[in-house]
């Protein structure tokens, strides 16, 4: 999980024959998950300049192709199951090949709806994205509900919202490559960083097990630096033990609110002044800059006691909630596994990596655990990124 630091229009695009799931939203409208709204390029880049973009940041060694990158609007549901359209990056290799490996990548936490990989060409999301297409991969990135040009707010962890716009974002990717003349496999690729970590597991989970797509199968699982036990993680921002605990818990409390009521007032949960202003701040639209320009990072001055110690022990609702964000591991994936994290993580505990290890482990699932080294949070997905490329060569050899 993070706190972000802070084109040619192409037209619409036909669903063609790519495969999609017909749901009903809370007022009976039925929505085409994965129908393609809007397509518009991002970027058009050469192997050298991916190469440049990565520079200083990722290791490049592997790049060997160009790519192109899309902008793409598509049709899927939000936390209630209702219609909503949400966006994605999808990038194409400039290798000439008509069938494509699929990587489907998963952000971190990102308050600032900008701050994705459909947006921002200097974020991590957009260097990975690059990354794995430069490789020869096709990859959707989505932005996930309520972030980039997505309608309403974002369903922070919400694993329905979660898994509906990357499924469905995987069913737009498959429409835009035809467009290209190109196809893509049926197995795809998931990896994640931060709260995309849990997410990987949560979309691996729902192709596998749920038959979430009548196309697309689960080929391997790469998650990286994820907060696998979300109940410890908010216990432990509750007593300010991680970087930047009150933000993350406030994110995390005026989301959830949003989505299930946590709260009456906003008095309820944060101290004077903090209580008039911090809804407004998470809106989408402020930096990370600015929010932390307004409130402070330190839980207990931020929020009510009472609130902190529902945290620490929640029950109820909250309880409820929580568990399937406990369990996003716990379950037997039939696919390469492998979970990714650094040691020298302050944001999230490396212990989470071993939690999921252990849930693994305990359903008979094959599994690796590696450590990238002494680095930070977002450091530790840069040095993840080149060993999930080679994980991903791997896995494929065995398909």
């Amino acid at each position: 999980m993070r706190i972000l630091a802070g084109a040619t229009v192409l037209g619409s695009v036909s669903t063609l024959a790519a495969p999609v799931s017909v749901a009903a939203g809370s007022h009976g409208e039925r929505v085409q998950g994965g129908a393609v709204v809007s397509v518009e390029q991002a970027a058009d880049l050469t192997a050298e300049e991916v190469a440049g973009e990565l520079r200083g940041k990722i290791d490049s060694s592997q790049v060997r192709y160009g790519v192109t990158a899309y902008r793409v609007s598509y049709r899927t549901t939000d936390s209630a199951g209702a219609p909503t359209t949400a966006s994605q990056l999808v990038v194409l290799p400039k290798n000439g090949a008509r069938h494509l490996s699929t990587v489907s990548w998963l952000h971190g936490t990102t308050v600032y709806r900008k701050d994705v990989a459909s947006e921002n060409p200097k974020s991590n999301d957009r260097l990975a994205a690059l990354l794995f297409a430069a490789t020869g991969r096709a990859v959707s990135a989505p932005d996930y509900v309520g972030l980039g040009s997505g309608e309403g707010f974002h369903p922070y962890g919400d694993p329905r919202a979660t898994v509906a716009a990357s499924v469905d974002g995987l069913r737009a990717a498959r429409t835009v490559a035809h467009r290209n003349g190109r196809d893509l496999k049926r197995k795809v690729q998931v990896s994640g960083f931060s709260q995309g970590g849990p997410a990987t597991m949560l979309v691996g989970r729902a192709l596998q097990q749920e038959g979430a797509d009548r196309y697309f199968r689960l080929g391997a699982l790469a998650p990286v630096s994820g907060p696998f036990n979300l109940s410890a993680f908010e216990a432990a921002a509750a007593d300010d033990k991680i970087a930047k605990s009150g933000l993350y818990l406030a994110y995390f409390a005026t989301a959830w609110n949003k989505m299930y009521g946590l709260y009456a007032s906003p008095a309820d949960v944060f101290r004077s002044p903090y209580d008039r202003k911090v809804e407004s701040l998470f809106d989408g639209y402020h930096t990370p800059a600015q929010i932390a320009g307004e409130l402070t990072a330190v839980s207990k001055d931020l929020f009510t006691e009472d609130f902190l110690n529902k945290v620490r022990k929640p029950d109820g609702a909250l309880n409820d909630k929580l568990r399937p964000l406990d369990n996003t591991c716990d379950w037997r994936p039939n696919v390469p596994v492998e979970i990714f994290h650094g040691r020298g993580d302050k944001d999230v505990a490396f212990s989470h990596a071993t939690y999921c290890a252990d849930q693994l482990t305990r359903n008979g699932a094959a599994r690796r655990l590696t450590d990238v080294g002494n680095y930070d949070h977002n450091g530790s997905v840069r040095q993840a990124l080149p060993r999930i490329v080679r994980f991903f060569d791997e896995s494929t050899k065995t398909d």
